[in-house]
């Protein structure tokens, strides 16, 4: 498979050019967070990804996690040593708070740092990637005691954290647990119950794991209203603040997956652990959500990620490998790269436009998370928070979705080669797969959207969005040289909404209805916002064309992948709207007893 690199040009470009990264930390009071220090730290993790994390890569994949007989997880050969370097270079700290001993970097600029670490090892980023949401919850939720204890820790990486929710018989449905925490009469609780599919549950690349764990207290009420959020660690700390006892906590077993070899999924057994509680009684879910949509926003940029390295590796065989004639070969060989087909351009400028789009769309995503967070003025915080509402579930959604069309894609260009583990390029379908899954699986997330976000909100949120962009189209509307593109986007807003209008008002009529339509509005939502960040895309290129700024053949394939993306992608969403517009009568007509025979 192709070395990974670091997109480093579309990274900037994407930040810089068209998010204008430098306007927006001044206008949280970050002017300190200029241009120059974030290409130097981009360059600087660039460098780390290429050299230390992808040459882990194939062996995390081949050899994977392996489990001793008395328990020991250990994962697969060099990610110690990245890890190790990862936090001593300080990697892990990067937007970790200053008060914590972070470095205290945005928390929008782990977006682009998660990107390329994801890109060049996802199995060896699963370990800290949880940690990161870990801070964010501890910071807000937990007791100063707490935060003291366990904080700088985790910040900087020397402990590891995770998020544990699931148990088998429940899934999704929390409310359904039967973990149990009893209080033990000191301020502790006994935590005692079974967790399925913990990302990075056990491993031995960090000092002690700390557990954000939801259970139930004796008294609690029924359903979700009565789940509370705990701090349970490996190993408690003792007066000094390191690792001591063993505090009941086990790996069980370690998953067998389809992908993701390299990343510890386990079965965790708790055995009157001691924990704390985080939050107020009864209060778990609210904390835990704090965790839940900044892993949502990762697992999209996961997904971001795999397409990325897939692109790669399938533009790098396109170029190389020769076969049939094409329209504009010689006849210097006896046959012509491939990446001259129509078809085979076809799939890699799918994968192109939808990567770039993406990028765009999850770096504003995260910015949003900086200005809900720390904006001066508390009406542009509420906006921001609603905003990241919103736009949590279609990154989570609709961008790791197009990861499994990319990265198939990427398998197809290469053909039979692509099936084959000699080219590796099929890991990044199977690594890809699970980001549609966990965190909520895309069905969850495009009922979050429509239920909790847009039908919850009294349409509010959808009118947020489409006040966004809507402004953009009218701000270019006389804009000559986007008129191909403002036209269509603001054609597809104005059908947008009349779908958001028609689908609230069936599903306040029908519960059914909001749960028909929802995945189809979350792929008409998605391609919606993606039209979006092409147009301005195609804005800053079309400027900085006209300006006869440097790269001018930059600016001109950005805006050949934007008419790409209008013309041969966007017309999907049409497809969505006629889905919208049928109802559930089609979905729920058929009996459950008739679906096989």
């Amino acid at each position: 498979m192709a070395q990974y690199k670091a997109p480093l040009r579309d990274i900037r470009y994407a930040l810089h050019e068209v998010l204008r990264l430098e306007h927006h930390y001044r206008d949280i009071g970050r002017a300190d967070v200029n241009a120059e220090l974030v290409d130097s730290v981009l360059e600087e993790c660039a460098r780390f990804a290429e050299d230390v994390v992808a040459p882990t890569n194939e062996a995390g994949d081949r050899i994977g996690v392996q489990r001793t007989d008395d328990g020991q997880v250990i994962t697969p050969p060099g990610f110690k040593e990245a890890y190790r370097q990862y936090v001593e270079d300080g990697w892990a700290a990067l937007c970790g708070p200053a008060d914590a001993g972070g470095q205290g970097l945005p928390e929008s600029f782990g977006g682009p740092v998660g990107e390329m670490l994801v890109a060049a090892n996802m199995s060896w980023k699963l370990y800290s990637g949880l940690t990161d949401s870990a801070v964010l919850c501890v910071a807000k939720h937990a007791d100063p005691e707490l935060r003291a204890t366990y904080l700088p820790k985790l910040v900087s990486g020397v402990w590891s954290g995770t998020m544990v929710l699931t148990e088998s018989h429940a899934g999704t449905d929390l409310g359904l647990m039967r973990a149990r925490a009893e209080p033990a009469g000191d301020g502790s609780y006994r935590i005692s119950g079974t967790k399925i599919f913990i990302t990075s549950g056990d491993h031995d690349l960090a000092e002690n794991i700390v557990h954000m764990v939801l259970a139930k207290l004796p008294d609690a009420p029924a359903g979700s209203r009565g789940i509370s959020l705990f701090l349970v660690p490996k190993f408690l700390p003792d007066s000094d603040g390191n690792p001591g006892a063993a505090n009941g906590v086990s790996c069980a077993g370690i998953e067998h997956k389809l992908g993701i070899h390299g990343s510890a999924t386990c079965v965790m057994d708790f055995a009157g652990s001691r924990g704390w509680l985080v939050g107020e009684p009864n209060g778990g879910l609210k904390c835990m959500f704090t965790m839940m949509n900044h892993a949502r926003l990762w697992v999209g940029l996961q997904g971001l990620a795999q397409c990325e390295r897939a692109y790669q590796a399938a533009v790098a065989y396109a170029r190389d490998r020769r076969q049939g004639r094409t329209s504009s070969g010689g006849a210097s060989a006896a046959a012509d790269p491939i990446i001259g087909h129509p078809d085979v351009r076809r799939m890699l400028l799918t994968q192109k436009a939808l990567i770039e789009a993406g990028r765009v769309l999850t770096y504003f995503a995260g910015m949003q998370m900086d200005r809900a967070l720390h904006h001066p003025d508390a009406a542009e915080r509420e906006r921001a928070d609603g905003l990241l509402a919103i736009l949590t579930p279609i990154v989570k959604g609709f961008v790791t979705d197009m990861s499994l069309e990319c990265t198939s894609h990427a398998i197809q260009v290469h053909g039979g080669h692509g099936y084959v583990r000699e080219t590796g390029v099929e890991q990044c379908f199977r690594d890809a797969r699970i980001t549609a899954i966990y965190e909520g699986t895309n069905g969850v997330q495009a009922m979050d959207l429509l239920g909790r976000k847009v039908l919850g909100s009294g349409g509010e949120l959808a009118r947020l969005l489409g006040g966004l962009i809507g402004g953009f189209c009218e701000k270019h509307a006389g804009s000559s040289q986007l008129s191909e593109f403002v036209t269509r986007l603001a054609g597809l807003l104005k059908e947008w909404s009349e779908a958001t209008e028609q689908v609230a008002t069936r599903a306040a009529r029908n519960p059914d209805e909001a749960g028909a339509a929802a995945m189809d509005y979350l792929m008409l939502t998605g391609y919606l916002c993606f039209a979006w960040c092409w147009v301005r895309m195609a804005a800053v290129s079309t400027a900085a064309l006209a300006k006869g700024a440097e790269g001018r053949d930059f600016h001109e394939a950005k805006l050949a992948t934007a008419r790409f993306y209008f013309e041969r992608i966007l017309p999907r969403a049409e497809a969505h709207l006629d889905a919208l517009g049928a109802g559930a009568k089609s979905v729920m007509e058929l009996p459950a007893d008739r679906f096989a025979f």
